[in-house]
């Protein structure tokens, strides 16, 4: 069964940040962190959306509809973007395998 809270508390640990510190850039209290996490209290859109791009996951996976992992390349060249593009593709065909 999926488990909402505990993916927060992965995705907060994994930053290795606190619930205040979440709470604080957020502009939530600790105590909505802390009930999200714990499956008390359910986020309205707007803050799941900001946990969605404080974490810079998608909505749907916080949900639980997908867990793929994103990756962001805003900022990057167009260069860089080919570099990343051909290093994803060696992975999916396996070539990246040692």
């Amino acid at each position: 069964m999926y488990d909402f809270g505990a993916r927060l508390r992965e995705l907060r640990e994994a930053k290795k940040l606190t619930q205040t510190q979440v709470a604080k850039r957020l502009n939530l209290h600790k105590s909505s962190i802390y009930g999200y996490e714990n499956n008390i209290r359910i986020p309205s859109v707007e803050v799941l959306s900001q946990l969605a791009l404080f974490y810079r996951v998608t909505t749907d996976y916080l949900l639980g509809h997908d867990n793929r992992h994103i990756i962001y390349v805003d900022g990057l060249t167009e260069r860089q973007l080919e570099i990343v593009n051909l290093l994803l593709l060696e992975f999916k065909q396996g070539k990246g395998r040692t």
